[in-house]
């Protein structure tokens, strides 16, 4: 339950990314760059995540894959957005 609520919030906050684009910019190009300036910043959280895990007792090696699985989707979503709003 923690993972899907954890890519819940990933995939907010990519919405909040959007909207950032979009008010600077006014263009389809500037969300599509607020897309993509998402995906660092996730992999950081993503990150957070993972630590979290291992401070209660889970190893890295146990969290890697829960890293991939909460990294991956929505920074999937947000490549494929930045790939598509930037398009002209």
């Amino acid at each position: 339950m923690h993972t899907i609520m954890v890519i819940g919030a990933g995939l907010g906050l990519l919405i909040v990314f959007l909207l950032i684009g979009l008010a600077i910019g006014r263009t389809r190009y500037a969300t599509g760059t607020g897309a993509l300036w998402f995906i660092p910043a996730w992999f950081i959280g993503a990150g957070v995540n993972l630590w979290i895990g291992t401070t209660h007792g889970y190893s890295v090696a146990d969290e890697l894959p829960i890293f991939a699985l909460v990294f991956a989707p929505p920074a999937a979503l947000a490549g494929l957005l930045g790939w598509r709003l930037r398009r002209f």
